[in-house]
């Protein structure tokens, strides 16, 4: 397994509008995606754009993620974090299939399935105690036109 490009950082908060106000004001976020539903996955999402080391919106991103009901996973993390906070780490693979069958080689216990994330691009998620206490989404790195932002 490689070490791939830290994609983005996953921020659980109890109000998207209420943080994006929060990255625009308070830190000068100049590009915020739309939110979008996630149904199959519980929650609502939008991206932060950040500056990469040439200046240009095309560092890594912070994803905004709050749960669509109590029935979301993300709300166990809201109960015990109300102010919400860093939710997940995402790393960029070139291929998902075999970044997975790596991770199981090594017995690390995936999170369910393989699925379609927030980027349009194949997604699955690593238990916190197998990644050196983080949640960890291996995302495949999106093809050229379907990164959201950048």
């Amino acid at each position: 397994m490689k070490l791939g490009r830290l994609n983005h950082i996953g921020v659980a908060t109890p109000s998207i509008a209420d943080s994006i106000a929060f990255y625009r004001d308070v830190m000068g976020a100049g590009r915020i995606t739309e939110p979008f539903d996630l149904p199959d996955q519980g929650v609502k999402v939008c991206f932060v754009d950040t500056p990469g080391a040439d200046g240009a919106m095309n560092g890594t991103q912070i994803e905004l993620i709050e749960p669509l009901g109590e029935n979301s996973t993300l709300a166990g993390f809201l109960a015990k974090n109300p102010l919400g906070g860093q939710h997940h780490l995402c790393f960029e693979v070139p291929d998902i299939a075999e970044a997975r069958s790596e991770f199981e080689a090594m017995g690390k216990r995936i999170l369910g399935p393989t699925r379609i994330g927030a980027h349009g691009t194949p997604i699955f998620f690593v238990h916190p105690k197998d990644m050196g206490g983080m949640l960890t989404e291996i995302m495949e790195t999106p093809k050229e036109g379907t990164h959201w932002s950048n």
